[in-house]
């Protein structure tokens, strides 16, 4: 790996399955699909702060440290933090200044079309940009609260991480259970953890001699939202805020109150054993297990009180039981016939990504980049991620993943309907940066991009492809057709080169553009292209006529703009790739139209691999996203150029880094990172299963003898 600065080095050193079962393609399972999972077991022997492990079910997320329960979030909070999160879960403070959010609304002028109205940050008005902060952080996604363990030292004194030692930690992702052993003081303590496959909880069983001698508590923690950026969940401050209230029902039960503002849940505990409960500060409880060698604990969060309780037992034959139908459904990749050195490694990147997805971001929305660990964003989701997020799962044939989420869209139609009619476009304009209510986010950049609005068209595509009937045709065609009425209506006419255009007004995928000069970037022009032939396809299986409004898009769409034989990064930018360029960072966007996105006729083969070669050769790599990678293995896969997808999915860069829990790591504050996950699920798709009218087996492999890479239930792309 390259060397990492000073900064970087210093916080890497110190720092439901149930109801949703899969509906795959007809499979073999020829592959030992166990032996593939076991193999990439998560290993713990040390304490590292970007080694956090999770259970979770999709729609719920528990973060541990090496101690298998949240013990030291202060510690771990510049690594991988130690988050409880939920779907549901979800904060607003007090808006006390009355903001409204018309009031973060700017008029712009662009293609002679005055007053279009863009949900901003304006920093030279201040009441505008401070209403665009309000609504940017509210509501923001909650950090339900912390259980760990204390341990007591001979002395009395609490042990700290630097008083664990022989530690051996263990993810058995077949079962989806964390195995954490150490000793503090010579004294073994063992710790199991499960996160139920239904209800937002987990559960834990704690073994040790300590607590015959009563040196072993547990203890509840509950934080305050930070209105941060990132919130690690470790705000201890501003008790009088928010309030806790145990409610001790037994001695083996508590469930704790909580109120912040207008906002409330519940957490419920149940031991197996009696317990004394004591409230060490607000917000803060530590109880007693009065048990000799062994105590099991259950822990549910909740909006209301839950009627029943969980047991460890049931939670644990839960998690077993999904877990394994998981990896059993859908598609199964097996490189272990590979003689490739990198092989390995890939399939450790393949396998974790599943685990990390399917318990992070497999719930009834959308999802944040940081998943459901700590918040990104203010723990929004940014929809033009959402494919990257979630495209995986219908080409792994686990479409019911995506099934659950896409709902989102009917949700969201009608205020994304209100934002295109306030910049004068037909159809809807999908929000950008948003939330479960589908409010959309003030933002310089995220209110111009646009490459976000043919993802659903994409989706539903792939989703009608695994399951091509009437009803899929009927449930998705309003989604569709007011997508394509947006996107021929945004695209602007040029008269004079009788020609449309995309922009001005835009900002790329690759997001280092002047929204008022910018226009035709390549990506955005194949992907307008193909959504709107394909939202075509779509009225023709339904038996309707071609739209005119749409075919007009289609047939004058301009061509991507060349120099030299090699695409532009957009055509308004006519110095793409010179040294003295600044348009060589961030993503690589110019390869994504030929990425998740056939040719068509669109894309010249012969400019695109020219055009891969510069881009290869200039891009600073080093400013960078995770999921270019794996869009750069799409690229070079559909070129015939697989030792490039090998080379692109194992760049040696910061955030090309996989940690040994499989997250893909960015920078200090992104220290995980989603979309590069379910990227490179996508790319390894394509890799194997290939794409329409691709006739190779394999076609991101090298044909050199070392890449017998076995797979099945895979589909391939458009």
């Amino acid at each position: 790996m390259k060397q990492l600065n000073w900064f970087y080095l210093l916080i890497i050193l110190s720092s439901s399955l149930y109801c949703c079962q899969e509906k795959s393609q007809p499979i073999t399972n020829t592959i030992d699909r166990k032996a593939v999972v076991s193999r990439h077991h998560v290993k713990i022997s040390t304490i590292d702060t970007l080694g956090s492990l999770s259970v979770g079910n999709g729609k719920f997320a528990f973060t541990v440290d090496v101690t298998g329960l949240q013990s030291f979030p202060e510690f771990y909070q510049n690594g991988v933090p130690l988050g409880t999160q939920s779907e549901w879960g979800w904060h607003t403070f007090p808006n006390q200044a009355d903001y409204q959010f018309t009031e973060t609304l700017k008029a712009y002028n662009f293609n002679e079309n005055p007053n279009r109205l863009y949900a901003i940050q304006d920093r030279e008005n201040i009441r505008r940009n401070d209403a665009a902060d309000y609504f940017r952080a509210n509501p923001h996604r909650l950090q339900l609260g912390n259980i760990g363990l204390e341990i007591l030292k001979a002395n009395g004194s609490s042990a700290g991480p630097t008083d664990l030692k022989q530690i051996h930690q263990e993810l058995d992702l077949w079962t989806g259970k964390i195995e954490s052993q150490f000793s503090v003081e010579g004294i073994p303590v063992k710790v199991t953890t499960y996160a139920d496959a239904n209800k937002d909880g987990i559960a834990a069983k704690v073994e040790s001699p300590l607590l015959q001698e009563g040196r072993i508590k547990l203890k509840f923690r509950f934080p305050y939202p930070t209105n941060a950026f990132s919130d690690r969940g470790t705000n201890y401050e501003h008790s009088d805020l928010h309030q806790t209230k145990a409610n001790i029902i037994e001695e083996q039960t508590v469930v704790f109150h909580r109120k912040l503002d207008n906002d409330n849940y519940v957490v419920k505990a149940k031991l197996n054993v009696d317990s004394q409960i004591t409230e060490v500060q607000p917000h803060y409880y530590m109880i007693l297990p009065k048990a000799s060698d062994c105590f099991e604990v259950a822990v549910e969060f909740a909006p209301e009180t839950p009627k029943t309780s969980m047991s460890f037992k049931d939670v644990e034959n839960h998690s077993i039981i999904a877990w394994e139908s998981f990896w059993q459904s859908g598609a199964a990749v097996d490189f272990s016939a590979c003689t490739d050195p990198r092989a390995f490694e890939i399939e450790r990147r393949v396998v974790l990504s599943q685990y990390l997805t399917r318990l992070q971001c497999a719930g009834h929305y959308p999802i944040q980049e940081t998943g459901l660990t700590y918040n990104s964003w203010y723990g929004k989701p940014h929809m033009e991620m959402y494919w990257w997020h979630s495209a995986h799962y219908p080409l792994w044939g686990r479409t019911a993943l995506l099934e659950q989420s896409i709902g989102w869209y009917f949700d969201a139609f009608d205020k994304a309907k209100l934002i295109a009619e306030r910049q004068g476009y037909k159809g809807v304009r999908w929000q950008k940066m948003t939330d479960h209510n589908a409010d959309e986010a003030p933002s310089n950049v995220g209110s111009f991009l646009i490459w976000q609005q043919p993802h659903v068209i994409y989706l539903a595509e792939l989703i009608y492809r695994n399951n091509p009937s009437q009803e899929q045709l009927e449930k998705f065609k309003t989604l569709i057709f007011s997508t394509a009425d947006f996107m021929a209506s945004f695209a602007h006419y040029d008269a004079e080169n009788d020609r449309y255009i995309l922009g001005q007004g835009i900002i790329p995928a690759q997001e280092c553009f002047n929204k008022t000069e910018t226009y035709n970037s390549p990506f955005e022009l194949a992907y307008w292209k193909w959504a709107l032939e394909k939202a075509q396809q779509w009225r023709s299986r339904l038996g309707m006529p071609k739209d005119q409004a749409w075919q007009q898009v289609i047939d004058k769409l301009s061509p991507m703009a060349q120099k030299e034989g090699v695409y532009l990064a957009a055509e308004s930018v006519l110095d793409s790739y010179s040294p003295s360029s600044k348009h060589t960072i961030d993503h690589p966007a110019v390869l994504g139209a030929l990425s998740i996105l056939p040719s068509n006729n669109y894309v010249n083969m012969e400019i695109m691999n020219n055009t891969f070669n510069t881009v290869d050769a200039v891009w600073h790599w080093d400013h960078t996203w995770g999921w270019d990678f794996p869009l750069e293995a799409m690229t070079a896969t559909r070129l015939n150029r697989p030792e490039d997808a090998i080379k692109a999915l194992l760049r040696d860069e910061i955030t090309n880094t996989y940690l040994p829990n499989g997250h893909n790591y960015q920078t200090p504050r992104l220290t995980l990172y989603l979309p590069g996950n379910g990227g490179l699920l996508s790319a390894i798709a394509l890799m194997c299963a290939g794409y329409d009218g691709c006739s190779t087996k394999n076609p991101g492999f090298p044909k050199n003898g070392k890449w017998d890479v076995k797979w099945e239930g895979l589909q391939p792309m458009p």
